[in-house]
């Protein structure tokens, strides 16, 4: 594992966070971003950073 949990958790947290403020910040400026949207987008970015986290730092299948 790449980092612990509680990093883990901090870092979805805030992400979380910066995709619903985003959201509010493009609304003000005109651009139109649907909450299904928000949500997809916020799912593949929360699973990309978990597979990162999980993934083995270093390749020890040649051993």
């Amino acid at each position: 594992m790449r980092t612990t949990l509680p990093r883990l958790l901090i870092v979805i947290a805030i992400l979380l966070v910066l995709l619903v403020e985003l959201r509010t910040a493009l609304a003000f400026f005109g651009v139109r971003v649907s909450f299904t949207t928000t949500i997809i987008v916020g799912a593949v970015v929360i699973g990309l950073i978990v597979l990162w986290a999980v993934s083995p730092t270093d390749d020890r299948s040649k051993e």
